[in-house]
């Protein structure tokens, strides 16, 4: 079997795109994804892996915003690969594929403090607009994934709901609005145009949010904001 494929630095196009490296161990797939993220302009694909272990060496050679990983791959795995990438390449947002039902890998996934979560079944739509959620540093989850990890953490402790009411509690009525729209996906620059807030006073609100609710990341402060029933659920 050939070695996976590995693009190489694609030109400046004038505008500073969206720089993302995509890893996925089926060729078919990082294809079909590659398509859609460059069908957008604000997103570049500079780089593909086909194991985990690549695409470190690849995300330390192009440094992008985004790392897109998928869950499951030969030599080293995505959440391996997400947890060296949290300890030496900080500035790099990471998003997993995934498929629907590998629950216990999300788990994994959100201790790890990934940023996103994408269906590999998901739309077009969807794929481009998880990608540029965690670029500009906001948490996404696809609604499916959402909907799953909530329910499975409401299996693992039926009081969940209850405690996370009570947890919100501890907010002022202005981290509250915030709060759900971290919940929602939003961005630092979304919130501040939502709730007429400067960016700087939406990142103080959000680190105030995150220490009173012991909540690691912004993708914990989402899944705790849908767990509080703050969040609408698509279909």
């Amino acid at each position: 079997m050939p070695p996976p494929d590995v693009s190489q630095p694609v030109g400046d196009r004038g505008a500073r795109p969206i720089t993302v490296l995509l890893a996925d161990d089926e060729a078919l797939v990082r294809a079909g994804v590659r398509a859609i993220l460059s069908s957008d302009s604000d997103i570049e694909v500079v780089a593909e892996a086909g194991d985990g272990r690549q695409a470190l060496e690849l995300a330390f050679r192009f440094r992008p915003q985004v790392a897109l990983l998928d869950i499951r791959m030969p030599v080293l795995d995505g959440l391996a690969a997400a947890r060296e990438l949290a300890v030496r390449l900080p500035g790099t947002a990471v998003a997993m594929l995934t498929v629907f039902g590998e629950d216990e890998y999300i788990d994994a996934a959100l201790k790890l403090g990934a940023s996103g979560f994408l269906l590999k079944a998901s739309a077009p739509q969807e794929l481009i607009a998880g990608v540029k959620a965690v670029a500009t540093g906001a948490a996404y989850l696809s609604p499916r994934v959402a909907r799953r990890v909530v329910d499975r953490l409401r299996a693992l402790d039926v009081g969940a709901p209850q405690a996370a009411r009570v947890a919100v509690q501890k907010l002022s009525a202005r981290e509250t609005d915030v709060f759900v729209l971290v919940g929602a996906g939003c961005s630092n620059a979304e919130i501040g145009a939502r709730l007429h807030l400067t960016e700087g006073t939406v990142k103080g609100h959000v680190s105030a949010i995150l220490l009173k609710l012991g909540a690691g990341n912004r993708v914990q402060a989402a899944v705790l904001a849908h767990q509080a029933g703050l969040v609408p659920q698509g279909p």
